[in-house]
C-alpha cells in the first residue's frame, strides 16, 4: 500500500529542541487541529486554563456547541486545542491501535511515537474528525465527556472519511453502477477489484512509484479466483480490463476516477531511483531542456560578437579574427548539457566549430558578423 515503515516527526515539535524525546512522542499540546494551526498550538503553548476547564463545564451544561459556534477565532482555537487533549488518547486506543493490529503494523500499534508516516496521517485525520464532531454536536448535557466521545467515534470518523473523499472528488460511498457491473460480466473478482479501485482513488495513500497497490491486490485476487499464482502482473492486466470498462462512460470516469486519482500526492524517492544496471532516474526539469541549450548558445554568440567588435575596433582584419574568436569562444566547456549523461545528446558546439572548415560557411559567418557589429557601431 506504499506505507513507509519509518517513524515520522511530529507535526509541531521542533526535534532540535527536544533531542531526548522519541519521535512522535505526545507532549503537552502536540496534537492540534489544522484549522487551529495559527492558534495557541501553533507556538507550542497549551491553551488557556479556562478553555480546558470550560470545555468540560460547557459540555456538562449542554452549551458547548452553541458557545463554540458563536466564539471568535482565538476562542475557537483555544477550545479546539483543549478538545484535542481529550480526544487523541481515545482515538488511538479505540481506533488507531486496533486498525494497526489488523493491518499487521505491530510497531505502529505500540504507541503514537511509533506510528509510520501514513499511519500518523490517518490518526491525525481521525482525531480531527472527532474533535469537529464534539464541537459541533455537543448540544445536550454531557456528564461523562470521554464516554460520550467513545460512543460517537465510529460515526464521527466515518463521516470525516466521507467528507475527505468528497473534497477529493471521489465517491463518498463507493458502489458500482449497474452499467459497470454488466460491462464486467458480473465477474466476482473484477467487480470487487473495481470497488477497490474506487476506494483507492479517494484516499491519500500512495503505492510507492506505482499508481495502484498491485501487490496487495494480488493476494485478494488469489482469494477470489483460487489462482494462487496471482502476481502483480496478473492484477495489472485486470486493472486495465476494469479501466477499459469504466472509460465507456467518459464523464463518469473523469469525475470519479481520473480527477481524484490525479489529486494524490506524487511519491518522492528517498534515494536515487535506478532500474537495474541502467542510469539513475533524473529529476524532472522545470523547463524545456532545449531552452537551456538555446540560452547558452545565445550567451556564447553574444560573447563572440563582443570580442570580434573590440578587435575590429583595433583595426584587425575581420576574416581572420572571426575564425579565431569562434574557435576560442565555442571551443570551451558547454554548460547547457551538463545535467545529462555523456553521449545522450548531440554536441551543439561541434557543428559550430566544425563549420569553420568550410570556406563558404566562414564567408557567411563573416558577413553576418559585419552586419551585427556595424549595427552596434551605428
Amino acid at each position: 500500500m506504499g506505507v513507509s515503515d519509518r517513524q515520522s516527526a511530529p507535526r509541531e515539535v521542533d526535534r532540535a529542541r527536544t533531542p531526548g524525546r522519541p519521535l512522535n512522542k505526545p507532549p503537552a499540546g502536540l496534537y492540534a487541529s489544522r484549522s487551529a494551526a495559527e492558534g495557541p498550538r501553533g507556538n507550542g503553548r497549551r491553551p488557556p486554563v479556562d478553555a480546558r476547564v470550560g470545555l468540560r463545564e460547557l459540555a456538562r451544561d449542554g452549551r458547548l456547541a452553541a458557545v463554540v459556534a458563536a466564539a471568535g477565532q482565538p476562542e475557537r482555537q483555544a477550545f479546539t486545542a483543549a478538545a484535542y487533549d481529550v480526544v487523541w488518547p481515545i482515538v488511538f486506543s479505540r481506533i488507531t491501535r486496533r486498525i494497526e493490529q489488523r493491518r499487521g503494523h505491530r510497531g505502529c500499534a505500540a504507541g503514537i511515537d511509533q506510528l509510520a508516516d501514513e499511519c500518523l496521517d490517518r490518526f491525525h485525520d481521525d482525531v480531527e474528525a472527532v474533535v469537529e464532531d464534539l464541537l459541533t454536536h455537543a448540544r445536550q448535557p454531557i456528564l461523562n465527556l470521554e464516554a460520550w466521545i467513545t460512543g460517537r467515534l465510529n460515526a464521527a470518523t466515518v463521516d470525516g472519511h466521507r467528507r475527505r473523499r468528497g473534497m477529493r472528488g471521489a465517491l463518498q460511498r463507493p458502489r458500482l453502477p449497474g452499467w459497470l457491473t454488466e460491462c464486467l460480466g458480473n465477474d466476482r473478482w473484477l467487480t470487487a477489484l473495481a470497488t477497490r479501485m474506487l476506494v483507492w482513488v479517494g484516499v491519500s495513500n500512495t503505492a510507492g512509484s506505482e499508481v495502484w497497490p498491485l501487490e496487495s491486490w494480488a493476494q485478494e485476487r488469489a482469494a477470489h479466483t483460487g489462482d494462487w499464482s496471482s502476481d502483480p502482473g496478473a492484477v495489472a492486466a485486470d486493472v486495465e480490463t476494469v479501466l477499459a470498462a469504466m472509460r465507456r462512460h467518459p464523464m463518469w470516469y473523469e469525475s470519479y476516477v481520473e480527477r481524484p486519482l490525479g489529486r494524490k500526492q506524487a511519491p518522492v524517492a528517498a534515494q536515487p531511483v535506478r532500474d537495474g544496471a541502467g542510469d539513475c532516474a533524473m529529476p524532472l526539469a522545470l523547463g524545456d531542456p532545449h531552452a537551456r541549450v538555446e540560452s547558452e548558445m545565445r550567451r556564447l554568440a553574444a560573447a563572440a560578437v563582443d570580442a570580434i567588435d573590440r578587435r575590429r575596433g583595433r583595426g584587425q582584419e575581420t576574416q581572420a579574427i572571426v575564425v579565431e574568436v569562434i574557435r576560442a569562444v565555442f571551443g570551451g566547456t558547454f554548460t547547457g548539457t551538463l545535467d545529462r549523461a555523456p553521449h545522450e545528446v548531440a554536441d551543439p558546439l561541434g557543428g559550430v566549430t566544425g563549420a569553420l572548415a568550410d570556406p563558404e560557411t566562414v564567408n557567411r559567418i563573416v558577413a553576418t558578423v559585419r552586419e551585427i557589429t556595424d549595427e552596434h557601431q551605428g
